[in-house]
């Protein structure tokens, strides 16, 4: 058995190790183990996604975290950062969130939410992963037949969520006279997002908001924004959302139906805090994959970019030592520290959308505070991840490149946390370079690491 938990917890193919029946019921009587309360009867709030699967995972957890003599909240379909405000909001020992995010619906996946509402540190995670690989778990007492935990579901658990995104827009302005398109990937959001927007007065066009089970991320959402701006186009909307399968990333168009990414919406939010004094440290937190036209942008106008691993968890770390405030990645994912403690994909929309009123200018003349460098991404799959460090050939070769590419461009290469691929960055300002570069990087990658064991 590997590892369990990546950059974004447990996830894997269900009914497959390790997305199984027996480990989630595991994750259950661990979770409850490592934040069972001293009070009289703790209790561990559970969310999920749209998948077929949550039904079976739901369950399980379930079972193991009742067997502890914990209580089970079931809160059904819910956004991730729902869930985190759910469980602060509750006073809950923990949350669970049942979701493989943007991944296909075969795939699904766990997430861990301490009491405060943030992600699990590395040391937590590894103490659940410990006690389950070793069997440790097994070992632990359980209470008696009368001491056994309870579950029930949450009726309100939506509408709570939706009163508390509606009040971080200000109070002193209208959606009133907007028309947006908004696209919920047959996913978490399907309910609480139009509910959101609707409120707050915007005229609304809903598309993926028809989950069955199995469509969740298919061809809708912030993975296939194009059809969110094509309709922005079509509808002469003002602005499209297309949000992921559990709504903690938003991907944008402007009112020309031209696309945003997390990037360039980071660079809109930063000069409008930075121009009204309301970015904490003048600091912007990113990650390594974060385009250098981002950085150039802030630091033109006074402020700069703080870099960390992939990973919105690795981000709100750093948020959170250097007290900044705004953060996030390239991928949507975008952390509003001040009103959340998680990447919420509504409550970024309503952030950004509350810029663009504030500032009187369409999202298409906002977007030009950055202009982009050439990127080039490239996904390499392997029979294992591993880190370049393991391979001198392979350290050798990036040196090499790096120096081709100069101060005027970065190469950034990752195992991804959560598929059996190498990921592979190369910008600058040659786009014929770049593009070479990354053709020769994933060639020596496939040819040391295609054949390497499971």
């Amino acid at each position: 058995m590997g590892k369990l938990f990546g950059t974004d917890g447990i996830r894997g193919v269900a009914n497959e190790w390790p997305m199984t029946t027996d480990l989630a019921m595991k994750v259950g009587f661990s979770t409850a183990h490592v934040f069972k309360s001293t009070r009289k009867r703790p209790k561990i709030i559970i969310g999920k996604d749209t998948r077929l699967s949550g039904y079976m995972i739901e369950n399980a957890i379930t079972a193991g975290i009742c067997s502890m003599g914990v209580d089970v909240l079931l809160v059904g379909p819910l956004p991730t950062p729902g869930i985190a405000f759910i469980t602060t909001s509750m006073r809950a020992d923990a949350g669970i969130v049942i979701s493989a995010s943007h991944n296909p619906f075969e795939y699904n996946g766990i997430k861990i939410f301490a009491a405060d509402g943030f992600k699990l540190p590395d040391e937590t995670e590894s103490h659940i992963e410990e006690l389950i690989l070793s069997g440790e778990i097994e070992r632990l007492p359980r209470p008696s037949a009368s001491e056994i935990g309870r579950a029930r579901r949450i009726d309100d658990a939506q509408g709570r969520y939706i009163v508390y995104l509606k009040s971080t827009f200000p109070r002193d302005l209208s959606m009133d006279g907007l028309k947006l398109v908004i696209d919920c990937a047959h996913g978490a959001s399907y309910r609480v997002a139009p509910t959101v927007f609707e409120e707050l007065g915007a005229e609304v066009i809903v598309v993926g908001s028809n989950p069955n089970g199995v469509n969740i991320n298919q061809d809708r959402g912030s993975l296939h924004p194009e059809y969110m701006a094509a309709l922005v186009r079509e509808h002469g909307a003002n602005a499209g959302l297309a949000f992921d399968g559990d709504a903690d990333r938003v991907i944008v168009a402007d009112e020309k139906g031209e696309i945003l990414d997390g990037d360039q919406l980071m660079a809109i939010c930063a000069s409008h805090y930075l121009k009204t004094d309301a970015l904490k440290g003048k600091t912007l937190v990113a990650t390594v994959m974060s385009n250098l036209g981002l950085e150039v942008a802030l630091r033109r106008q006074g402020g700069c970019l703080l870099r960390t691993p992939v990973g919105d968890r690795y981000v709100v770390e750093r948020m959170r030592q250097l007290d900044c405030n705004l953060g996030g990645e390239q991928s949507g994912h975008l952390v509003f520290l001040d009103c959340s403690t998680t990447g919420d994909g509504i409550l970024s929309a309503l952030q950004i959308l509350a810029v663009m009123l504030r500032e009187g200018r369409p999202l298409s003349e906002l977007k030009r505070i950055m202009q982009r460098y050439p990127q080039t991404l490239v996904n390499v799959s392997v029979s294992r991840r591993r880190s370049i460090e393991e391979i001198p050939e392979l350290v050798r070769l990036q040196e090499g490149l790096e120096q081709r590419l100069g101060e005027e461009g970065r190469l950034v290469i990752r195992p991804s946390g959560t598929e059996p691929v190498i990921r592979i960055m190369v910008e600058g300002s040659d786009s014929k370079l770049i593009r070479e570069i990354a053709e020769e990087m994933a060639e020596s990658i496939k040819k040391h690491m295609s054949g390497d064991p499971l």
